[in-house]
């Protein structure tokens, strides 16, 4: 049995208070000791004395905040990640189940396997991908009440209005000490990106690798040609692009540009990305 600390974001993509107290509820039935927290922007996840484990209950941008607290605890503890957010990238690699019940019986008061490795981005991290470029910048656009209404279809709308007022920053990229430059880059810690969508299928959370997909030139038809490309699984077939693995990366541009992390807006270039020191366990 053990001690857990469910953290949750009642903002998350489609968070419901029935499902997280059914999750208390089917964790506490089979004998642990539950505490129950909240991790937003407001209120910042801290963990509990005594806790073994932690379970991020929520959606990607949850699961970084917590991950980002735990990588700088000694000795940290478990981590899990029951979905309920908007689109869940990190909890689809790993296949955590969305039952309950099942999810629970998987819980170990131990350390088991390594789970992910973060990745530093100046003062933040994140977990499973991270992009400049249009996405990015719709990202940034997006709206909390229209995401909170209408889901991932937000970043949808999000992205029709970059369309309309394009553009191509001149991007400077050093990739353990290799240099070339883009106008759209897109890094994959994780296998998913936006979804069941995979711009390098190569890449896994458990490992300590980043994968790197350049677009050399990001015109609207470079852009759409990308997309479709990801939709179809096509991505490593087509042409105009930068292909490099790295565990450092430096970004800089001559305009500061958003960085979007696990579907969230963090920080802007200049950015400096490495490699956590040590993985998180689940």
């Amino acid at each position: 049995m053990a001690h857990i600390q469910f953290v949750h974001n009642p903002q998350s993509g489609s968070f419901s208070p029935e499902r997280y107290q059914a999750l208390l509820d089917a964790a506490s039935a089979i004998g642990n000791t539950v505490v129950s927290s909240v991790s937003s922007p407001t209120h910042p996840f801290a963990l509990e004395t005594g806790v073994d484990h932690v379970c991020a209950v929520g959606g990607d941008g949850t699961v970084r905040h917590v991950a980002a607290h735990l990588a700088g605890v000694e000795v940290p503890p478990g981590l899990s990640i029951y979905p309920m957010g908007t689109i869940n990238l990190v909890a689809r690699e790993i296949g955590w189940p969305q039952d309950a019940s099942a999810f629970v019986r998987q819980i170990a008061p131990t350390l088991g396997t390594e789970r992910l490795w973060p990745v530093r981005i100046n003062e933040d991290c994140f977990i499973a991908c991270a992009s400049i470029g249009p996405d990015a910048r719709a990202v940034a656009g997006v709206s909390t009440a229209v995401k909170a209404r209408i889901g991932r279809l937000a970043y949808g709308l999000a992205l029709i209005k970059a369309f309309a007022a394009w553009h191509r920053p001149a991007l400077q990229v050093v990739a353990d000490g290799n240099a070339f430059e883009c106008e759209a880059i897109y890094i994959a810690k994780g296998r998913y990106f936006a979804g069941p969508w995979s711009f390098a299928t190569e890449a896994r959370l458990d490992q300590q690798t980043l994968h790197i997909v350049a677009l050399q030139r990001a015109t609207r038809t470079a852009y759409a040609r990308f997309l479709t490309a990801l939709v179809f699984g096509r991505v490593d077939r087509m042409a105009g692009l930068h292909r490099v693995t790295a565990r450092t990366l430096s970004i800089t541009c001559a305009t500061p540009q958003p960085i979007q992390i696990d579907g969230d807006i963090g920080s802007m270039t200049p950015v400096d990305i490495c490699i956590a020191d040590r993985p998180l366990y689940g």
